[in-house]
């Protein structure tokens, strides 16, 4: 029976996360109805997309549709749970069927039985521009009750810089790194997800030239080293960038990276050894028994 290369089989992984068109436009059937909604109940100014799906990152039959709604700052309260909350209600009553809830910073709609049916709304009051005057900064629930400051736009430019300087491999590594978050349902912040390994990209470009086994063993080792602490924002927009909501869900994400460290160890040691079969078996269990078959 044909085998596979490791190489082989992480294209053909690669192929499986990456969305299509169709399931792409599918999530965005119900966005002139929530528009309506939120133009009437809260006045909004502009309604984007946001998050993986707009940047290159999304994987599929996980990641949501996400979208900032600008609402000018006099129909915002300064208590920014207050605010998600009355934003679900105004969208309940336009959704009657549909069980909408409050995961802060948004307001989640889960249209169908999984995410890549689901839509975010995060409320977004209008701050500024940045200092090259590129990119529109907000202010979005914090969990606090309060409003952090947020640039999708921003943090988008950031990893397709760093993406398109190390020859588009960058958006394919978190793709992959993402995808281990949710088939293993890490409990780890997408977004610090893909602003850590965009970074770490950046400060060491060699990574890309390794093998994508190589390099998403070093993407691990590095959340090892860095123990999943809170990152500097490199856009210096948002102030530090927290891994997980809870401290519960943080040992959660250290527990469950620390297994996916020793396995990416083992599949590569059984790469390098020769054990090709053996490798895909580690690759399988990193990643929930998703990963393709050693044979054809």
């Amino acid at each position: 029976m044909p085998t596979k290369t490791i190489d082989r089989g992480f294209r053909d992984f690669l192929s499986r996360l990456t969305p299509t068109p169709r399931e792409s436009t599918a999530a965005i059937i119900h966005r002139a109805s929530i528009e309506a909604c939120l133009k009437s109940s809260f006045g909004m100014t502009y309604f984007f997309r946001t998050g993986s799906f707009g940047n290159g990152t999304s994987i599929s039959g996980h990641s949501d549709v996400d979208y900032f709604a600008e609402i000018p700052a006099r129909n915002l309260n300064k208590n920014s749970i207050y605010t998600l909350n009355r934003m679900r209600n105004a969208l309940s009553i336009r959704f009657p069927k549909t069980d909408i809830s409050v995961s802060c910073p948004a307001v989640i709609i889960p249209f169908g039985t999984n995410a890549k049916e689901s839509t975010e709304i995060t409320p977004a009051r209008y701050i500024r521009l940045t200092k090259k005057g590129k990119y529109r900064i907000y202010r979005i629930p914090a969990s606090s009750n309060g409003w952090i400051f947020s640039s999708p736009h921003a943090h988008n430019a950031y990893v397709r810089k760093v993406d398109q300087k190390l020859e588009g491999q960058v958006k394919r590594l978190i793709r992959f790194i993402k995808a281990w978050k949710y088939c293993q349902k890490v409990p780890i912040s997408s977004f610090y997800l893909e602003l850590r390994v965009a970074k770490y990209a950046e400060r060491n470009s060699g990574i890309v030239y390794n093998t994508h086994d190589v390099a998403i063993r070093r993407i691990f080792s590095h959340l090892h080293a860095v123990g999943l602490a809170k990152m500097q924002d490199p856009m210096g927009i948002s102030g530090y960038i927290s891994a997980c909501s809870t401290k519960t869900k943080l040992k959660q994400g250290k527990s469950k990276l620390s297994t996916a460290l020793t396995r990416a160890q083992k599949a590569c040691h059984a790469r390098k050894s020769g054990n090709i079969k053996n490798a895909f078996h580690w690759w399988n269990m990193l990643y929930n028994r998703k990963f393709p078959s050693y044979y054809y």
